[in-house]
């Protein structure tokens, strides 16, 4: 939270211990910084891998009970998802700046998720990033890059299928043939 600056860093944790007393909780940590829990990353990855929209949209709806701006929300969830695509190859692994039991659960998440899923669902909150300042409608612009994100899979078969159908639709025939079948 503190970005590198020592001073800042101080000033949090003297302000955490004033908080939380002598014995210091994760959970006194995160609220007292305002602090998305990693938790949510990993159920709204898992939610979306299961294209559950309904589930997606109520993870969301917490998070904004809670306080969380829409803005620093899909910024983390950004974050998230590149801290996945990170840990899909061993050598970039070094990169993943967490402790040992999150570097797991990243691992875990990281087995499950197609990297063509990982690079869309990032541009896509890349997307949302840029253009929410302009948007009128700050939660539905979130919301509607979630939902994008949530059906990632299914738009990636129905392209997949649809270039299918255009191959089909070309002319087989070898140049010279007048196109004409040899089986005819």
């Amino acid at each position: 939270k503190a970005d590198g600056a020592l001073r800042d860093a101080l000033s949090i944790f003297d302000r955490i211990t004033s908080f939380s007393g002598k014995k210091i909780r994760y959970s006194d940590v995160i609220e007292n910084l305002n602090v998305l829990d990693y938790d949510y990353y990993f159920q709204i990855t898992d939610a979306l891998l299961a294209e559950d929209a309904a589930v997606i949209l109520n993870l969301f709806d917490q998070i904004l009970r809670k306080g969380f701006e829409p803005d620093i929300f899909i910024s983390g969830l950004a974050e998230h998802l590149r801290n996945i695509l990170v840990c899909k190859d061993a050598s970039t692994l070094a990169l993943l700046e967490v402790g040992e039991s999150l570097r797991e659960r990243y691992r875990k998440q990281a087995t499950l998720t197609p990297a063509t899923f990982l690079l869309t669902a990032l541009n896509l909150c890349n997307d949302c990033d840029i253009n929410f300042k302009m948007a009128r409608h700050k939660r539905l612009h979130v919301e509607m890059a979630l939902l994008k994100m949530c059906y990632i899979h299914r738009a990636v078969q129905a392209a997949g299928q649809e270039k299918k159908t255009i191959d089909l639709r070309k002319d087989p025939a070898p140049a010279g043939t007048n196109g004409t079948n040899a089986a005819q």
